[in-house]
């Protein structure tokens, strides 16, 4: 019996500690979006952080501690949902302190189920496999499949996971800017080299390098030797 009671409240204890509101469409269609379960469970902890602790912006470690894998799992989760559009980091302003902060804003995500299920289908159903799971095209797998070496690169000169604006901001030089991957890796490297080595610094020699037309390593190098030649 005491042990009944005690169970009883512990039991009793956990709920009292704060329940997390899930989205069932999120359940309903992430297999149809092409999510992992690491994915939607990302997604669920960043709802319970905002929910339950006021927290809009956990940090990699803090999640990485809620989903009980590495760091660089993490980033490339977040990574992955910042590149679909289903995750944005909006930057917020408070006039009264004068602190700028970020936020995970998830309305590209819920926009898009909305989508879905406004097609008047189940989209779990669509492109299902025998085994009951959505089947991933030859797109999917590209946006699964995300550049990790270079990422991996980044973490390994700067001795530390990413975060998520910095992941964002990588993403941006891919996609927007559409600079290639070995050049963003020189660019890295001429930053080391300099013994500068933060964002800003990596982002203007990118710059420096579009507004002069150079578009491959070989041309940097040889831009690079000019610049420190003076010539």
């Amino acid at each position: 019996m005491n042990d009944r009671n005690a169970l009883a409240r512990g039991m009793a204890e956990a709920y009292m500690d704060g329940a997390v509101s899930v989205p069932y469409a999120l359940l309903r269609t992430y297999r149809a979006l092409r999510l992992s379960d690491t994915d939607v469970m990302l997604v669920l902890q960043l709802i319970a952080f905002r929910q339950l602790e006021q927290n809009d912006f956990p940090t990699i470690e803090q999640l990485q501690e809620r989903l009980g894998c590495s760091p660089s799992t993490v980033g490339q989760a977040v990574q992955k949902l910042l590149k679909l559009g289903f995750v944005t980091i909006d930057e917020q302003f408070d006039p009264t302190t004068g602190i700028q902060s970020e936020k995970y804003n998830l309305t590209g995500l819920f926009r898009t189920i909305g989508e879905l299920l406004a097609e008047g289908e189940l989209p779990i159903r669509a492109g299902r496999t025998d085994t009951g799971y959505a089947t991933v095209s030859a797109e999917d797998s590209a946006v699964t499949n995300l550049p990790r070496s270079l990422f991996a690169q980044f973490e390994q000169e700067f001795g530390r996971p990413l975060t998520p604006m910095e992941y964002e901001t990588i993403t941006s030089w891919l996609d927007q800017d559409q600079y290639a991957d070995e050049l963003i890796k020189f660019a890295l490297k001429e930053a080391v080299f300099a013994g500068k080595l933060h964002f800003r610094y990596i982002d203007r020699i990118l710059l420096d390098w579009s507004r002069n037309r150079v578009t491959n390593v070989d041309e940097a190098r040889l831009h690079a030797q000019k610049f420190r030649t003076g010539r």
